[in-house]
């Protein structure tokens, strides 16, 4: 009975261990099949709902989830250049002029565009020259016309507005006479003309009414020159009328704002 048991004992233990191992092996491939697939299921779902939440939640924090923008963002309108204060045509505040202004190839000088102070060239070689020819033809017709001012320095221009300025106060002054660094008389291209004789005219509105200043306003267009502050324009020239300030302009630009009826301003298309 003893020997029996015995002989079976190793069979039976073989056979056990066979058993446990091949338990062992199908609780591995089970777990792999079943629980790792799981896992890897439950990952893949998880970074699914994640990627469907960045989705819907774009926008929220423009650092993590909007793009780098490549164009620049518009931005809402602002008033950068305010409404200026003018006072007597002036600009208040007006910085002072670095370089010259130039539009169509025409210097232009009034109470809003000045001249640098240090632009001095003196008299224009070609305005003096039209003015001479100019004064030759009035004198066929018997009339003597005189150049009594032309160029003037940005610091004479000083002393003679600060004199009319103490003579007549500011607001009078400005009417009549340029502020430094705004006059037409510093380009070397403009000159105040009279009638030699007629001395008590000069600087007059009673100029442009006698002779010599009808003749002159009449045929200064064919010698390169325009009437500069006509009558009734000085809401755009800024300037009373002055029959006798005359300004020279190169080639024919006289005749057409002559023939147009236009202040240079209007003519140029400058406010």
């Amino acid at each position: 009975m003893n020997t029996r048991t015995n002989r079976k004992s190793p069979i039976v233990l073989i056979a056990s261990i066979s058993l446990l191992l091949l338990l062992a092996i199908l609780g591995s491939i089970y777990y792999k099949y079943e629980v790792v697939d799981e896992k890897n299921q439950a990952v893949e779902n998880h970074s699914n709902k994640s990627g469907t939440d960045a989705e819907s939640d774009e926008g929220a924090d423009p650092n993590l989830n909007e793009p780098t923008p490549t164009t620049p963002v518009e931005k809402p309108a602002t008033n950068e250049n305010p409404p200026q204060e003018v006072v007597n045509g002036y600009i208040v505040g007006q910085n002072p002029a670095v370089d010259p202004t130039y539009v169509n190839g025409i210097l232009i000088v009034n109470k809003k565009i000045p001249l640098p102070s240090t632009y001095n060239k003196g008299e224009d070689p070609a305005a003096k020259a039209a003015f001479e020819k100019m004064a030759a033809a009035a004198k066929l017709e018997g009339f003597e016309l005189v150049a009594f001012s032309g160029f003037r320095s940005y610091e004479y221009q000083q002393t003679l507005y600060d004199r009319y300025v103490n003579r007549d106060g500011k607001d009078a002054a400005d009417r009549y006479s340029a502020r430094p660094g705004y006059s037409e008389h510093q380009t070397g291209l403009a000159f105040d003309i009279g009638e030699k004789g007629r001395e008590d005219l000069w600087l007059t509105s009673e100029f442009g009414e006698s002779p010599a200043g009808q003749w002159l306003v009449n045929n200064a267009h064919q010698y390169g020159f325009i009437l500069r502050y006509p009558k009734g324009k000085e809401d755009i020239t800024g300037f009373m009328y002055e029959s006798w300030h005359f300004r020279y302009l190169e080639g024919d630009t006289a005749k057409k704002i002559h023939e147009a009826g236009v202040t240079l301003e209007e003519y140029l298309g400058i406010k």
